[in-house]
Formats: structure tokens, C-alpha cells, sequence
């Protein structure tokens, strides 16, 4: 719970990082364009409040601008879990995400977006999901960054149930490092 408090937190500040003055060249250093390709690597985890189910995993993501500030994203993640009842399992969830950035320029770059796929695996009934993200991309070099996101996703079998599975969603938060070519 303190990973995603955390998460949470780092994501209200963004947006406010991203209004800070920057010299007009270092601004201009970290813009996209459409046509500019995103591969992303990170890692999240999560656990109950007693700590005897924990999850954790890795992510990717391949995205491609198509503006300075509207990227269409699909995103993998892999997730290892060790239940308290039962033996560990293998899950995973692939999604097409549009995200819209809140800031063109800049070495800040919060972000909000939408996303829908399927979970499926060992442990969790295949299903399709859908999910509101925010986050942020800080750039430590021109083309390199490293990114938090908080994603609140539901689930759902038929399009009637996409209304009553919002009220039992969950939170999923991740870190890593991105590129832009």
C-alpha cells in the first residue's frame, strides 16, 4: 500500500514539475513529433495488507506518436504471484492504451490515457479489462527517460458488465525506464 501511496503521490506532483521555466534550448531538446516510437521497461509489485499474497512482474510497452503530445501505446506485463493458499502462479494482461500528454516540451511530461485488452493466466479467469492511467516520463537525456504510472483497471466478460465492473477495480502502479527512436 505505501508502493502505490507513493505512486499516487509522485503522480499529483507532476504536473506541477512540468510547469517549471526551462531555457528555451533545453526545453526544445526533449520535444516528439509524430512518428516517434516509444519502448518502455519496468517492474511493479504489490501485496495485501498482511503480506502473505504478493505479486510482482515486468512491463513493456511499444508506442508510437502520432503529435507532439498523443501516443498510442500496447503494453505487455507478466506477473508472478505467490498466493497464501496454493501454488505460485503466471499472469498477464495485454492492453492498447491511447495517452495524452499535458505538456509538448519540456524534461517533464505528465501524462493521463485510456486503455482496454484482457488479463489472462493461471490464477485470474480471462477476462477483458479497461483502465484509466496517469504518470509521468521525467528525461534525464534527450531521448531517454524514466516514467511512474497509477492504472485503475476493471474487468469484464460481455460490454453489458463494463458499468458494474468500474466499482470493483483495482490499482496497479509501475516504474522503468523508457526510449524514444
Amino acid at each position: 500500500m505505501r508502493y502505490l501511496n507513493a505512486l499516487i503521490l509522485c503522480s499529483a506532483l507532476l504536473p506541477s514539475l512540468g510547469q517549471a521555466q526551462l531555457l528555451p534550448s533545453v526545453a526544445n531538446a526533449y520535444t516528439t513529433k509524430a512518428g516517434v516510437r516509444e519502448f518502455t521497461l519496468g517492474g511493479s509489485a504489490a501485496a495485501n495488507k498482511d503480506f502473505d499474497n504478493t505479486f510482482g512482474g515486468i512491463n513493456f510497452s511499444y508506442g508510437t506518436y502520432i503529435n507532439e503530445t498523443q501516443e498510442w501505446v500496447l503494453r505487455q506485463s507478466i506477473n508472478y504471484a505467490n498466493p497464501d493458499r496454493g501454488g505460485a502462479s503466471w499472469n498477464g494482461a495485454t492492453r492498447l492504451a491511447f495517452d495524452q500528454h499535458l505538456t509538448a516540451r519540456g524534461p517533464v511530461r505528465p501524462f493521463v490515457g485510456v486503455n482496454i485488452g484482457g488479463v489472462y493466466g493461471d490464477a485470474v479467469r480471462d477476462t477483458f479489462a479497461a483502465g484509466l492511467e496517469a504518470g509521468g516520463k521525467f528525461y534525464v537525456q534527450e531521448r531517454t527517460f524514466i516514467y511512474v504510472m497509477v492504472e485503475y483497471g476493471w474487468f469484464f466478460r460481455r460490454a453489458s458488465g463494463l458499468d458494474e465492473g468500474f466499482r470493483g477495480g483495482q490499482f496497479n502502479g509501475g516504474v522503468g525506464v523508457g526510449f524514444n527512436f
